[in-house]
């Protein structure tokens, strides 16, 4: 996970929180997160991105709609920063 983008992380999560969204569910929920606008030449290719790198797998809902969710390497990829943060930080942010 150390050479993803923030935001890229920010996806993996959007997307494990979530039962199998669609592009516009992720992009309404960094949205509500961030307070600005994702536009879809960013939301996309960043996904595409996590595919590419095995930690997210995209499926298609219908001929307009593809769905993300995570893979097995995915969780295991969030699993292991939260232990990293874990090492920093307590559950209530407070030094650990």
């Amino acid at each position: 996970m150390y050479d993803l983008t923030g935001f890229q992380r920010d996806l993996l999560y959007a997307i494990a929180g979530q039962d199998e969204p669609h592009g516009l569910a992720i992009k309404e929920e960094l949205e509500e997160y961030y307070e600005k606008e994702i536009h879809h030449g960013r939301l996309y290719p960043n996904l595409d991105t996590l595919v590419d790198k095995g930690l997210v797998e995209k499926g298609e809902r219908d001929r307009r709609t593809n769905f993300y969710s995570l893979t097995r390497r995915g969780r295991r990829e969030i699993e292991a920063r939260r232990d990293w943060e874990a090492q920093y930080v307590d559950a209530d942010g407070k030094p650990a």
